[in-house]
């Protein structure tokens, strides 16, 4: 059986996420469908979409671009993503040889071409190794995207197109994240012709 304190802790955490999610809503809508349509014409151009954060925002990394190469909801062909969190070997030497900062934009720097997107998830907005690599990929002249927070931090200076949910607390602006990251999977797919396009549209 549940103790008492389970019931209000459960209503008041889906209560404080459907507000963040109505807020994010408002928020992103119109730098969403900026960022659709740069995704999109990158893709059809020949390039790729890089993504890029620490910890949990890693792990949305490596989550967004498998969403994109193996598939979202059917199968389909591959849309060109990499997650710049997995390679073991090239995070450690980075970090070893020239600092936990370059771990990002060394590797922008490296594969990236003129046209690509870059993506930088951060819920502060402020971790320095994501604003460097955003920086590369202005310098490689890459679109430069930031998924950030609260009040977007120093993010608004390093990117071209910015996403940012009105929340203070990081849980719920992961959980905002990964839901646009999903919005951008499924609108992606659709814009490219590799989806039928919604009933009624």
């Amino acid at each position: 059986m549940a103790k008492d304190w389970v019931p209000s802790f459960f209503d008041d955490e889906f209560n404080d996420h459907a507000e963040r999610h109505a807020a994010t809503r408002d928020a992103v809508r119109v730098p969403f469908g900026e960022l659709l349509s740069a995704c999109a014409a990158s893709i059809r151009s020949g390039g790729k979409i890089f993504f890029f954060g620490n910890g949990g925002s890693a792990a949305d990394a490596q989550h967004l671009a498998t969403e994109l190469t193996i598939r979202y909801i059917d199968d389909r062909a591959p849309i060109a993503a990499i997650a710049l969190t997995t390679d073991s070997s090239s995070l450690t030497a980075c970090g070893n040889d020239l600092g936990f900062e370059q771990i990002f934009s060394r590797q922008i720097e490296a594969l990236a071409r003129e046209g690509d997107i870059a993506i930088g998830i951060s819920t502060s907005g402020h971790s320095p190794n994501i604003l460097k690599g955003l920086e590369m990929a202005k310098t490689k002249g890459c679109v430069a995207v930031g998924f950030a927070g609260r009040d977007g931090g120093k993010m608004p200076d390093v990117t071209d197109i910015l996403l940012t949910v009105p929340a203070q607390s990081t849980r719920r602006i992961q959980e905002m994240h990964i839901l646009i990251g999903h919005l951008l999977c499924g609108a992606l797919e659709i814009e490219l012709g590799l989806a039928p396009e919604p009933e009624g549209h």
